[in-house]
């Protein structure tokens, strides 16, 4: 076979779950093939990177031969049957401990699936590993007291984000097509955004979840929308353990195809609060608006919707919450967990009763910002993250725990309004890093925001390369 041709034949690890379930049921490979390629590769990567946690690949290979034996039979189980996926250490799997990415966490088995991991289970992925996040899941990065330093595979200098940084840099290093991370101020979308990968944070409600509480959801992380839209076609089925989760809704996930054309598009770029943007992100959000605007959308610049007094009263609430854990905590199991952690996590405990109130309360003004926002568009196009990328040591971009939100002042009001926000990669710096692109919709209009994410797929320009295993 010549050169040009070998390099134009795509990987296994390296398909997408829609053409991986095309070639089962085509016979061209099987899921042991697949499986077996992803970990090789991951064999290459995993040294490197840090992604995984409770890797089991003999597990795996169980799961993948029973798969490939249904296949053979023209019986999959699912829509996902034979499909590669991991999981975020903190969607608890039957019989594994939920550290939450802290040594200060008590290792003990979880007695059942979380609604999201039986979903998967029950469509016939193969489970292979769980992956990695940092202390609680309250920092946008791969640093944990409990996981190994998780690096980004595009520059293993550079952070990989979070709290689903396992996720993150597994997709992106190409260990299998589905990941499965969870958002409460932009932890599936700045993984995304930095890995290059497109992460849908869903309408709270949409993917059943337990535990829940105020704007917690599970998204898919993946390499094209196709795969977040057929990844939600099995997330989103009904469990009663959820007591926040929506009504079930027969949504067609495969109807995402959706024109710009007369959509109404906000540009939100410049913030007033928060981390400044940086030049090179400013430049490829507004090279996606104009691509929008090719295609026959009206865009309109708009101002944010976050001040200052709404950051630091989400600030207040969550490190209230956050110290309410700590708190019940020895001493010595305290000082397990991340310094930074800690001492962000302390200063709840000199709050009061109102100021924390004050911080809840800052939820129900972004609310109200966002609902009447959206009475005058269809969808905002803006930044993920204010900056390109950061170091792989720091525990946020600013690492100061008494800055800790400034670069989510893109991100966390969605979760706060419970609207639907896609991550999808807009363009590259000039080193070649990504820089993601992010698209939102009203409450309930997830299927709307897959539709402009892949309309938008078909507009931006040429993507580089995954990166490959260092030599």
């Amino acid at each position: 076979m010549h050169k040009a041709a070998e390099e134009a034949v795509t990987s296994l690890h390296d398909l997408s779950a829609v053409d991986l379930i095309a070639g089962y049921r085509a016979k061209q490979f099987s899921p042991s093939e697949v499986l077996e390629d992803v970990l090789a590769h991951i064999a290459a990567w995993e040294p490197h990177i840090k992604a995984l946690y409770l890797f089991d690949p003999d597990g795996a290979r169980a799961s993948a031969r029973a798969s490939s034996e249904r296949w053979q039979q023209g019986e999959p189980t699912g829509l996902l049957d034979g499909v590669p996926v991991t999981i975020k250490d903190n969607i608890a799997t039957k019989g594994q401990p939920v550290p939450l990415g802290a040594a200060s966490v008590k290792l003990v088995p979880a007695p059942k699936d979380a609604p999201p991991a039986a979903r998967l289970r029950e469509a016939g992925c193969v489970i292979f590993s769980k992956t990695t996040m940092p202390d609680y899941g309250m920092l946008s990065s791969g640093l944990s007291s409990f996981h190994p330093l998780t690096r980004n595979p595009w520059d293993l200098r550079k952070n990989p984000g979070g709290s689903s940084a396992g996720a993150g840099a597994a997709g992106a290093a190409g260990y299998g097509p589905l990941h499965l991370g969870t958002d409460i101020g932009g932890s599936v979308r700045l993984p995304a955004c930095w890995c290059g990968l497109v992460g849908l944070k869903p309408s709270l409600g949409r993917i059943p979840i337990d535990p829940f509480y105020v704007g917690r959801v599970a998204g898919p992380l993946t390499r094209t929308v196709d795969d977040a839209a057929l990844m939600m076609s099995v997330l989103s089925k009904p469990d009663r353990r959820d007591g926040m989760s929506l009504p079930p809704d027969p949504i067609n996930w495969k109807a995402h195809d959706k024109s710009p054309r007369k959509m109404r598009l906000g540009l939100m770029l410049d913030l007033g609060v928060g981390q400044a943007l940086e030049k090179a992100v400013r430049d490829v959000v507004v090279e996606a608006a104009k691509a929008f605007e090719s295609a026959g959308a009206v865009v309109t610049e708009v101002e944010g919707i976050l001040t200052r007094e709404m950051l630091d009263g989400l600030d207040n609430f969550w490190r209230a919450r956050m110290w309410d854990d700590l708190a019940k905590l020895t001493p010595a199991e305290r000082a397990k967990a991340l310094p930074y952690i800690v001492r962000w996590g302390e200063r709840g405990e000199k709050l009061s009763g109102v100021d924390v109130i004050r911080g809840f309360n800052a939820t129900m003004a972004i609310r109200t910002a966002v609902a009447k926002l959206f009475c005058d568009l269809d969808y905002v196009i803006s930044p993920v993250s204010p900056v390109v990328n950061f170091p792989a040591e720091f525990a946020a971009p600013i690492n100061d725990p008494d800055r800790p939100f400034e670069h989510i002042c893109y991100t966390v009001p969605w979760n706060m309004s419970e609207n639907p926000a896609i991550s999808i990669n807009g363009g590259y710096d000039s080193s070649g890093f990504p820089i993601g692109v992010q698209i939102v919709g009203r409450r309930f209009d997830d299927l709307g925001v897959l539709g402009m994410a892949k309309a938008f797929e078909g507009l931006r320009g040429a993507q580089r390369p995954w990166p490959s295993p260092p030599k």
